[in-house]
Protein backbone atom coordinates (compact mmCIF):
# COMPACT_ATOMS: atom_id res chain seq x y z
CA UNK A 1 0.00 0.00 0.00
CA UNK A 2 0.95 3.11 -0.99
CA UNK A 3 1.67 5.98 1.49
CA UNK A 4 0.70 9.24 0.64
CA UNK A 5 2.63 12.26 1.11
CA UNK A 6 1.54 15.24 3.43
CA UNK A 7 2.43 18.25 1.75
CA UNK A 8 1.86 21.84 2.81
CA UNK A 9 1.36 24.47 0.22
CA UNK A 10 1.94 28.14 1.61
CA UNK A 11 -1.27 30.57 1.80
CA UNK A 12 -0.54 33.81 1.16
CA UNK A 13 2.22 35.47 -0.82
CA UNK A 14 3.54 32.36 -2.07
CA UNK A 15 0.79 30.34 -2.97
CA UNK A 16 0.27 31.54 -6.31
CA UNK A 17 4.04 31.45 -6.84
CA UNK A 18 3.81 27.77 -5.59
CA UNK A 19 1.01 26.51 -7.54
CA UNK A 20 2.75 27.82 -11.08
CA UNK A 21 6.22 26.05 -9.47
CA UNK A 22 4.39 23.05 -9.23
CA UNK A 23 2.50 23.83 -12.30
CA UNK A 24 6.00 23.73 -14.49
CA UNK A 25 6.91 20.55 -12.26
CA UNK A 26 4.24 18.42 -13.43
CA UNK A 27 2.14 18.78 -10.98
CA UNK A 28 -1.47 20.45 -11.10
CA UNK A 29 -2.69 21.75 -8.01
CA UNK A 30 -6.26 22.37 -8.09
CA UNK A 31 -7.50 25.59 -5.42
CA UNK A 32 -11.06 24.76 -5.13
CA UNK A 33 -12.67 27.56 -3.08
CA UNK A 34 -12.00 27.93 0.40
CA UNK A 35 -11.11 23.91 0.63
CA UNK A 36 -7.42 24.05 2.71
CA UNK A 37 -7.20 20.56 0.66
CA UNK A 38 -6.49 21.19 -2.80
CA UNK A 39 -6.53 18.59 -5.41
CA UNK A 40 -3.13 17.42 -7.21
CA UNK A 41 -3.15 15.29 -9.87
CA UNK A 42 -0.76 12.81 -7.95
CA UNK A 43 -2.39 10.04 -6.04
CA UNK A 44 0.58 9.61 -4.07
CA UNK A 45 0.62 13.05 -2.33
CA UNK A 46 -2.15 14.85 -0.33
CA UNK A 47 -2.23 18.55 -0.35
CA UNK A 48 -3.03 20.92 2.41
CA UNK A 49 -3.05 24.72 2.91
CA UNK A 50 -1.61 26.74 5.81
CA UNK A 51 0.44 30.15 6.63
CA UNK A 52 3.90 30.09 5.72
CA UNK A 53 4.48 31.43 9.01
CA UNK A 54 2.69 28.03 10.81
CA UNK A 55 4.43 25.81 8.23
CA UNK A 56 7.96 24.66 9.92
CA UNK A 57 5.58 24.05 13.43
CA UNK A 58 3.10 21.73 11.21
CA UNK A 59 5.65 19.75 9.94
CA UNK A 60 8.22 19.11 13.16
CA UNK A 61 4.62 18.16 14.64
CA UNK A 62 4.28 15.48 11.74
CA UNK A 63 0.92 17.12 11.10
CA UNK A 64 2.22 17.49 7.74
CA UNK A 65 5.37 15.29 6.18
CA UNK A 66 7.24 18.15 4.35
CA UNK A 67 5.94 21.73 2.96
CA UNK A 68 6.93 24.86 1.93
CA UNK A 69 8.28 27.72 3.55
CA UNK A 70 10.52 30.58 4.40
CA UNK A 71 13.45 30.55 5.81
CA UNK A 72 13.03 32.86 8.04
CA UNK A 73 9.72 31.31 9.50
CA UNK A 74 12.29 28.20 10.15
CA UNK A 75 13.99 29.88 12.39
CA UNK A 76 11.17 32.01 14.02
CA UNK A 77 10.13 28.82 15.21
CA UNK A 78 12.82 27.72 16.35
CA UNK A 79 11.44 24.18 14.03
CA UNK A 80 13.47 20.99 14.27
CA UNK A 81 12.81 20.29 10.67
CA UNK A 82 14.74 18.67 7.65
CA UNK A 83 15.70 21.17 5.35
CA UNK A 84 15.75 19.26 1.80
CA UNK A 85 16.52 22.01 -1.23
CA UNK A 86 16.78 25.90 -1.37
CA UNK A 87 14.45 27.24 -3.50
CA UNK A 88 15.26 31.15 -4.98
CA UNK A 89 11.80 32.27 -5.62
CA UNK A 90 9.74 34.59 -3.89
CA UNK A 91 6.02 35.97 -5.18
CA UNK A 92 7.21 38.07 -7.95
CA UNK A 93 10.93 37.19 -8.71
CA UNK A 94 13.54 34.28 -8.53
CA UNK A 95 15.01 36.27 -5.85
CA UNK A 96 16.12 36.14 -1.99
CA UNK A 97 13.32 38.61 -0.04
CA UNK A 98 15.31 40.66 3.14
CA UNK A 99 14.28 41.61 6.35
CA UNK A 100 15.19 45.19 7.14
CA UNK A 101 14.84 47.57 9.72
CA UNK A 102 12.85 50.44 8.04
CA UNK A 103 12.40 54.34 9.96
CA UNK A 104 10.55 57.48 8.65
CA UNK A 105 12.96 59.11 6.20
CA UNK A 106 12.65 62.54 8.82
CA UNK A 107 13.97 60.33 11.74
CA UNK A 108 16.66 60.95 13.78
CA UNK A 109 17.41 57.08 13.76
CA UNK A 110 20.99 56.14 11.27
CA UNK A 111 21.77 52.96 13.10
CA UNK A 112 21.29 49.90 15.05
CA UNK A 113 22.22 51.89 18.21
CA UNK A 114 19.77 54.56 17.79
CA UNK A 115 17.15 52.55 18.33
CA UNK A 116 18.02 51.97 22.35
CA UNK A 117 14.27 52.40 24.46
CA UNK A 118 12.48 52.43 21.47
CA UNK A 119 10.00 50.32 20.14
CA UNK A 120 9.84 48.63 16.97
CA UNK A 121 6.85 47.11 15.33
CA UNK A 122 7.24 43.49 13.46
CA UNK A 123 6.14 40.05 12.57
CA UNK A 124 9.02 38.36 12.99
CA UNK A 125 8.96 39.11 16.64
CA UNK A 126 11.11 36.36 18.41
CA UNK A 127 13.92 36.41 15.70
CA UNK A 128 14.26 40.28 16.51
CA UNK A 129 14.77 40.38 19.37
CA UNK A 130 17.00 37.93 19.82
CA UNK A 131 18.91 39.85 17.00
CA UNK A 132 18.85 42.93 19.28
CA UNK A 133 20.02 41.00 22.50
CA UNK A 134 22.68 39.68 20.98
CA UNK A 135 23.78 43.23 20.07
CA UNK A 136 23.56 44.23 23.73
CA UNK A 137 20.27 47.25 22.21
CA UNK A 138 17.92 47.60 24.69
CA UNK A 139 14.39 47.75 22.37
CA UNK A 140 10.81 46.84 22.75
CA UNK A 141 9.58 44.47 19.96
CA UNK A 142 6.00 44.25 19.53
CA UNK A 143 3.40 41.92 17.15
CA UNK A 144 2.18 43.51 13.71
CA UNK A 145 -0.18 42.10 12.39
CA UNK A 146 -0.34 43.42 8.94
CA UNK A 147 -0.03 47.04 7.50
CA UNK A 148 3.30 47.10 9.37
CA UNK A 149 4.77 50.10 7.28
CA UNK A 150 1.59 52.34 9.30
CA UNK A 151 2.63 51.37 12.21
CA UNK A 152 5.96 53.99 11.97
CA UNK A 153 4.29 56.44 9.96
CA UNK A 154 1.20 56.83 12.09
CA UNK A 155 3.93 57.27 15.17
CA UNK A 156 2.96 53.58 17.10
CA UNK A 157 5.93 52.77 16.33
CA UNK A 158 9.80 54.07 16.21
CA UNK A 159 10.84 51.27 13.07
CA UNK A 160 9.89 48.46 11.79
CA UNK A 161 11.60 45.06 10.67
CA UNK A 162 9.65 44.04 7.37
CA UNK A 163 9.85 41.88 4.54
CA UNK A 164 10.79 42.91 1.08
CA UNK A 165 12.06 42.14 -2.18
CA UNK A 166 12.57 45.59 -3.83
CA UNK A 167 12.37 47.94 -0.95
CA UNK A 168 10.11 50.04 -3.24
CA UNK A 169 7.12 49.31 -1.12
CA UNK A 170 8.95 50.71 2.14
CA UNK A 171 10.13 53.98 0.04
CA UNK A 172 6.17 54.27 -1.52
CA UNK A 173 5.78 54.63 2.57
CA UNK A 174 8.22 57.76 3.42
CA UNK A 175 10.29 55.29 4.78
CA UNK A 176 14.21 54.49 4.45
CA UNK A 177 16.20 51.58 5.37
CA UNK A 178 18.74 51.69 7.81
CA UNK A 179 19.92 47.51 8.11
CA UNK A 180 19.32 44.23 6.57
CA UNK A 181 18.71 41.39 9.38
CA UNK A 182 18.32 38.48 7.06
CA UNK A 183 18.07 37.35 3.53
CA UNK A 184 15.61 34.34 3.43
CA UNK A 185 14.47 32.46 0.55
CA UNK A 186 11.98 29.82 0.07
CA UNK A 187 12.77 25.84 1.64
CA UNK A 188 10.81 22.24 1.27
CA UNK A 189 11.46 20.91 4.44
CA UNK A 190 10.28 17.29 5.53
CA UNK A 191 9.74 16.28 9.04
CA UNK A 192 12.49 13.67 10.31
CA UNK A 193 10.25 10.36 10.95
CA UNK A 194 8.67 10.88 7.52
CA UNK A 195 12.75 11.31 5.55
CA UNK A 196 13.35 7.89 7.45
CA UNK A 197 9.94 6.30 5.63
CA UNK A 198 11.43 5.10 2.62
CA UNK A 199 8.63 5.46 0.32
CA UNK A 200 8.12 9.11 1.39
CA UNK A 201 11.62 10.00 1.77
CA UNK A 202 11.78 9.03 -2.25
CA UNK A 203 8.48 11.21 -3.23
CA UNK A 204 10.29 14.08 -1.17
CA UNK A 205 13.34 13.70 -3.25
CA UNK A 206 11.36 13.91 -6.33
CA UNK A 207 9.43 16.61 -5.81
CA UNK A 208 12.50 18.43 -4.76
CA UNK A 209 14.48 17.41 -8.47
CA UNK A 210 11.71 18.33 -10.01
CA UNK A 211 10.95 22.16 -8.42
CA UNK A 212 14.62 22.52 -8.56
CA UNK A 213 14.55 22.14 -12.20
CA UNK A 214 11.78 24.15 -12.86
CA UNK A 215 13.66 26.98 -11.13
CA UNK A 216 16.45 26.95 -13.11
CA UNK A 217 14.38 26.32 -16.18
CA UNK A 218 12.77 30.04 -15.70
CA UNK A 219 16.91 31.18 -16.25
CA UNK A 220 17.79 29.07 -19.31
CA UNK A 221 16.17 29.16 -22.83
CA UNK A 222 16.60 26.73 -25.79
CA UNK A 223 18.36 27.95 -29.07
CA UNK A 224 17.85 26.06 -32.32
CA UNK A 225 19.34 27.64 -35.93
CA UNK A 226 20.71 26.26 -39.33
CA UNK A 227 24.36 27.07 -39.63
CA UNK A 228 26.80 26.70 -42.74
CA UNK A 229 29.86 24.15 -42.59
CA UNK A 230 32.18 26.94 -43.31
CA UNK A 231 30.77 28.56 -40.71
CA UNK A 232 30.28 26.11 -37.47
CA UNK A 233 32.99 26.53 -35.80
CA UNK A 234 32.80 29.72 -35.30
CA UNK A 235 28.86 29.41 -34.05
CA UNK A 236 29.87 26.90 -31.75
CA UNK A 237 33.01 28.98 -30.19
CA UNK A 238 30.20 31.68 -29.77
CA UNK A 239 27.50 29.28 -28.35
CA UNK A 240 27.71 29.11 -24.42
CA UNK A 241 26.15 25.96 -23.10
CA UNK A 242 25.47 23.52 -20.19
CA UNK A 243 27.41 20.94 -22.23
CA UNK A 244 28.35 20.89 -25.80
CA UNK A 245 25.93 22.36 -27.81
CA UNK A 246 23.73 19.04 -30.50
CA UNK A 247 25.30 19.35 -33.98
CA UNK A 248 23.44 17.42 -36.38
CA UNK A 249 23.89 17.65 -40.32
CA UNK A 250 20.70 18.20 -42.06
CA UNK A 251 19.73 16.37 -45.30
CA UNK A 252 21.74 16.45 -48.59
CA UNK A 253 22.88 19.33 -47.38
CA UNK A 254 26.32 20.76 -46.14
CA UNK A 255 24.83 22.82 -43.34
CA UNK A 256 24.17 21.84 -39.68
CA UNK A 257 21.25 22.16 -37.14
CA UNK A 258 22.61 23.45 -33.57
CA UNK A 259 21.14 23.39 -30.85
CA UNK A 260 21.96 24.46 -27.21
CA UNK A 261 20.94 25.47 -24.24
CA UNK A 262 22.12 28.95 -22.62
CA UNK A 263 20.87 31.98 -19.85
CA UNK A 264 18.36 33.94 -21.45
CA UNK A 265 19.79 36.72 -19.25
CA UNK A 266 22.41 36.73 -22.49
CA UNK A 267 20.59 35.81 -25.36
CA UNK A 268 19.54 39.95 -26.67
CA UNK A 269 23.37 39.76 -27.54
CA UNK A 270 24.13 36.51 -28.88
CA UNK A 271 21.51 36.14 -31.01
CA UNK A 272 23.03 39.23 -33.25
CA UNK A 273 26.66 38.09 -32.81
CA UNK A 274 25.08 34.59 -34.25
CA UNK A 275 23.36 36.20 -37.55
CA UNK A 276 26.39 38.13 -37.66
CA UNK A 277 28.54 35.07 -38.02
CA UNK A 278 26.02 33.27 -40.55
CA UNK A 279 23.47 31.46 -38.46
CA UNK A 280 20.04 31.50 -40.11
CA UNK A 281 16.62 30.31 -38.66
CA UNK A 282 17.41 31.23 -35.42
CA UNK A 283 14.65 29.91 -32.47
CA UNK A 284 14.45 31.00 -29.00
CA UNK A 285 11.97 28.66 -27.13
CA UNK A 286 11.05 28.43 -23.22
CA UNK A 287 12.09 25.48 -20.74
CA UNK A 288 10.02 23.79 -18.50
CA UNK A 289 12.73 22.07 -16.48
CA UNK A 290 16.82 21.77 -16.57
CA UNK A 291 18.14 18.42 -14.73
Amino acid sequence: MVEKLKLGIPKGSLQNATIALFKRSGWRIDINGRSYFPDINDDTIECAICRAQEMSRYVESGTLDAGLTGQDWIFENESDVRVVENLVYSKVSQRPARWVLAVPYDSDIKRLEDLSGKKIATELVDFTRKYFAGRGIDVKVEFSWGATEAKVVSGLADAIVEVTETGSTIKAHGLRIIHELLETNTQLIANHAAWENPQKQEKIKQVALLLKGALLAEKMVGLKMNVPQARLNEIVTLLPSLNAPTVSPLYQSDWFAVETVVASSVVRDLIPKLLDNGAEGIIEYPLNKVI
